[in-house]
């Protein structure tokens, strides 16, 4: 597989979390995480080819797919950037709270409140790949979504997006 069909695969039709939830093999590959109009407005990812409608948020690799998708990115702040990256994003409006549990994490109802706009207003696509890590970077570069931190051109949109994960690790007190 050419970095040209993973990244025409990536672009293309993206699938709620359930459907994705019921089809996603356990290999390796890359995902990517596109968003509704109204999730993060004011970052202008790129329009999915298949649904111009949905933006691209966030590019990630996988050694197991559902695994990082589905137990990590929807259930565990501590574990996953892009959760912490959304939360703290998202903390002037949904008044996330965060507690310290081996660093910084949502409280447990603020975890459950996450997913569900998490499953509301983000869509899925992925690529199977046996070495995910070898095109990972490849991918960020060429597909350049706004909440990756590496990769990505525009300044204002990295510092914004720098300035929330900066937030939410700060919103609670490390234990002395």
């Amino acid at each position: 597989m050419t970095i040209d069909d993973i990244l025409h695969d990536l672009v293309g039709r993206p699938v709620t979390v359930d459907v994705a939830a019921a089809v996603l093999s356990r290999g390796p590959g890359v995902y990517a995480w596109w968003g509704v109009a109204t999730a993060l407005p004011d970052f202008p990812g790129r329009p999915n080819d298949a649904d111009p409608t949905l933006r691209l948020l966030y590019v990630g690799r996988a050694a197991n797919l559902p695994g990082r998708i589905l137990r990590t990115h929807l259930r565990r702040s501590g574990d996953s950037v892009l959760r912490r990256t959304l939360a703290g994003l998202l903390m002037p409006v949904e008044g996330y709270r965060t507690t310290w549990k081996n660093g910084v994490v949502l409280v447990p109802d603020d975890e459950v409140r996450l997913t569900a706009w998490m499953r509301r207003g983000l869509r899925l696509t992925w690529v199977e790949h046996p070495y995910p890590a070898d095109i990972e970077e490849e991918v960020v570069w060429q597909l350049r979504p706004p909440l990756n931190t590496q990769g990505v051109d525009d300044d204002e949109i990295r510092a914004a997006v720098v300035a929330a994960k900066a937030a939410y690790e700060s919103s609670v007190a490390a234990p002395t």
